[in-house]
């Protein structure tokens, strides 16, 4: 479903080596972090081998909440600002890891840390690279993969999204090192240089070089053939993206998670008001044809998406 709801959501997804999408684990996917949970959607959806992710660790608090995480292939990560006395539980992160590493496993780490929304790489956490190491220090042959990010909106349905992938990092990166200090710095500063060629740095008023770097031409021919199904399809589906945009902002307890939940919102209520438009239809209609409104609903509303202006500064 969460497949389907990304060809919906981004209007393009622009990926520099698409063939990166196949690699094997064990993977290690290290990110950086400019949109929430949505970064993990968007992961764990276009790889073709299943992703486990790393999450901060207070959403894990609730017994209900941990299995609901656990069974979608998320464990917790603690920083020092959720208590220090939860820290000890990263080791048994770390050890869930390695057992998943060793199963030839695929897991998202994002290196930042913390999620903000802004074009810009931030200064890397030691997470990732202890990781690394310590999986390597075991004998796993795991492979580090750079993901750049880069989205040409936060707050607007129907945004860009470029993948940039990295040269893949391998444990001759710190064969020179045997301090931990060393390491970690190696490694990081690796890391860094790999991301720092995907992740655009942007002015957030730099409106010229943000439509530059993150728009995607669109031919006047498929404008005009797509304009009146997706003015069908801002018709169609108006009211759920209000219900999801209102619940959204008034959820909102932190700032950056805007588009995560607009979207888990409507992965949530848009199936079911699809299914209550094509009963409707269907009493109302004594039509078998009525049973094809989720198609015309999906398509419509990628139609709307393909036409409406692309661009925002938020």
């Amino acid at each position: 479903m969460a497949g389907i709801a990304i060809r919906v959501f981004f209007r393009k997804i622009v990926i520099n080596h698409p063939e990166r999408l196949h690699e094997k684990g064990p993977l290690l996917l290290a990110s950086n972090h400019p949109n929430s949970f949505l970064d993990s959607v968007l992961l764990n959806t276009i790889f073709r081998q299943p992703v486990w992710s790393l999450a901060r660790g207070d959403v894990f608090k609730k017994p209900l909440y941990r299995k609901l995480l656990t069974a979608v292939k998320i464990l917790p990560v603690y920083r020092t600002s959720e208590g220090v006395e939860n820290l000890s539980e990263n080791y048994k992160t770390f050890d869930a890891c390695m057992e998943l590493f060793k199963q030839n496993g695929i897991i998202t780490i994002y290196s930042e840390g913390k999620c903000i929304n802004e074009w810009h790489l931030r200064p890397l956490k030691k997470g990732t690279a202890r990781l690394a190491i310590k999986a390597w220090e075991e004998n796993i042959p795991l492979r580090v993969l750079p993901v750049a990010l880069n989205y040409s909106s936060f707050t607007r349905f129907g945004k860009n999204v470029f993948i940039n992938f990295g040269e893949i990092i391998s444990s001759d990166v710190i064969a020179a090192h045997t301090a931990d200090g060393p390491r970690n710095l190696e490694f990081n500063n690796r890391l860094r240089h790999e991301l720092g060629k995907g992740v655009y740095e942007i002015p957030s008023t730099d409106l010229k070089q943000l439509e530059e770097k993150l728009s995607v031409p669109v031919s006047r021919l498929k404008k005009i053939i797509l304009f009146l199904p997706g003015c069908l399809g801002w018709l169609i589906n108006v009211l759920p993206f209000i219900v999801a945009r209102k619940n959204a902002i008034s959820r909102l307890k932190e700032p950056g998670h805007y588009d995560s939940v607009v979207m888990g919102i409507l992965l949530l209520i848009y199936p079911l008001y699809v299914l209550l438009l094509t009963i409707a239809l269907l009493l109302i209609t004594h039509n078998w044809w009525s049973l094809l409104f989720p198609l015309v609903a999906l398509f419509t509303a990628w139609a709307y998406v393909q036409v409406k202006s692309q661009m925002s500064n938020e």
